[in-house]
């Protein structure tokens, strides 16, 4: 009997550059199916470059098929007009996500990284280094904005499959979990 593979499109989303990763998982064996990096800061109208943000996000859909889509947060800073083109970016890959059907997922950057790396803090060199020791690969991507892509569908796949089973009890803090948990308690 043939397990069944899961398709995670992961995108890093912006209007300079844009990253996209998709993995495929079989079972607990992960797969690089696609990553890199769209420019389109190199074109002049805003409303070009969301456009070539949509019609990309779509292509990679329609060619690969893929069973979820996840994207990064956008991360709030200073720069009112940096965070409103970002904005614009997640909205228009979102809306080309959904538009195929596929559900969508999002997640912050500290998220992410804690997901991959176990640290919040970490930076893209860190995370980018840590994916390559998971998805066994050695090159170098054309960007850190394709593996940061990479590390937004790896993230989606730890945080539906975690690796502690369901006991199926609900607890409400320390003192319920060891109440219901004796066993668990290491003297």
């Amino acid at each position: 009997m043939q397990k069944k593979s899961t398709i995670i499109l992961g995108i890093d989303p912006g209007t300079v550059a844009m990253g996209y990763g998709m993995i495929k998982i079989t079972g607990s064996v992960f797969t690089i199916v696609d990553m890199g990096t769209l420019r389109p800061g190199k074109v002049d109208d805003p409303y070009k470059k969301l456009q070539l943000i949509y019609n990309t996000v779509s292509g990679l859909i329609i060619k690969y098929k893929p069973d979820v889509f996840a994207i990064e947060a956008p991360f709030f800073g200073k720069n009112v007009q940096s965070m409103l083109k970002l904005g614009r970016a997640q909205g228009v890959a979102i809306a080309a996500a959904m538009r195929h059907g596929l559900d969508v997922t999002e997640y912050s950057p500290k998220k992410i990284k804690q997901s991959i790396t176990g640290n919040g803090n970490a930076s893209k060199e860190q995370v980018l280094k840590m994916l390559q020791r998971l998805l066994n690969f050695t090159d170098m991507p054309q960007s850190l904005d394709a593996s940061d892509a990479l590390a937004v569908a790896v993230c989606h796949h730890f945080q539906e499959n975690t690796l502690l089973p369901a006991s199926g009890k609900k607890v409400n803090g320390w003192d319920d979990f060891l109440t219901k948990n004796p066993g668990r308690l290491k003297k």
